[in-house]
Parts: C-alpha cells; structure tokens; sequence
C-alpha cells in the first residue's frame, strides 16, 4: 500500500493541468483558480481515503472543484448582498481589491480581446450553467459526465448547456451584432 502523499501526487499528475486550466476558467482570475485548485487540491488530499475506484479519480476531482466553487459562489454572494468600505465601490466597478479586472484567465496576450470578450460572456452566466459550459465546450466532457460531476440529471445538464448557450448567444448578439455571434460546439448552425 502507497503512503497517501505518493498515491495522491500519482493520480494528480496526469490531470493536473487540465484541472487547473478548469479551475481556472470556473473563477474570475488566474490567481483565483490557482485558489481553488488549491483548496479543491487539499479537500481532496484529505478525503483520499474515500475514493474507492482510482480510475474515477479524473471525475471525482472535478466534483470537489466544482463544490469548492460553489461554496466560492455563495461567500461572494453574501459579499456583494453586504459590501463593505472600498471592497464594495471595486466590486461595483467590475474590479476585484487590486484594481485589476474580475474575470480572467491565461492565454497568449494576442488573444487579448477574445478572452475579454469571452471572459464577460462566461462572467454573465451563473455558476452551474458556466461549469456545465466550461466542461462541456472547454473541457470536452460528455453529459454523462457533467451530470455525474455535478449530481444532477442528464436532462438538467442539457438545459444548463441550452440555457448558457442562450445566453451567451444574446451576449455575443448585443456585442458583435445578430450576424458575428460564434457557434458553440453543440450548437446547430
């Protein structure tokens, strides 16, 4: 039997990345999914010895990211239901407490305005429709696999990637005109 430290890092490594450029997408900054992965990293250390099945280790972290976003989601939530001093006029302005822009994630500085525009589109949508759209489109999972990730129905995951779609097509109508709006994968043309 591995010491737990050794099993974990084995079964870390080869998802790595992917989970943290998940991570990364979920949260309104790379610093911030560099958080989460980290907090959802150490969840999921300590409950190791939960995880029955190492083939579905891929699954099982992106269910403790996911539920680490959420508990996120709703602080900041309450934060913004009761602001306080500067926190409060940043968060009005779209800022986080640096000044810097709420929703970002890393990518070649070329892309600069694509990622604007797709990081306020992401922005707009709530928590369970961008994971549904972010594994889905980003991540490449199949529904099954979402619906397990997020311990809802297939039916309930297919009308968060329909109601997301929806509105990031809106969002993108208003942006760049009814002709220029992009495709999703799952979209019919």
């Amino acid at each position: 039997m591995q010491p737990p430290a050794v099993r974990f890092r084995r079964l870390l490594e080869p998802v790595h990345d992917r989970a943290l450029a998940f991570a990364r997408c979920l949260c309104r900054g790379s610093a911030d999914g560099d958080d989460l992965f980290q907090e959802a990293a150490l969840r999921a250390f300590a409950r190791l010895d939960t995880l029955r099945d190492e083939a579905a280790f891929r699954a099982w972290l992106y269910q403790i990211i996911v539920s680490v976003h959420r508990s996120h989601c709703r602080r900041a939530l309450w934060r913004r239901l009761i602001p306080f001093g500067a926190a409060a006029e940043a968060a009005v302005a779209g800022l986080d407490r640096d000044g810097h822009a709420l929703y970002r994630t890393s990518a070649a500085p070329d892309a600069g305005d694509a990622i604007a525009r797709a990081d306020a589109a992401l922005g707009k949508l709530p928590a369970v429709q961008r994971e549904a759209i972010v594994l889905f489109e980003i991540e490449g999972w199949r529904v099954e696999e979402i619906a397990a990730c997020q311990r809802v129905s297939v039916s309930a995951v297919k009308s968060r990637l329909a109601r997301g779609r929806a509105r990031l097509r809106r969002h993108y109508q208003k942006l760049l005109g009814a002709g220029n709006a992009p495709t999703l994968a799952g979209e019919r043309s």
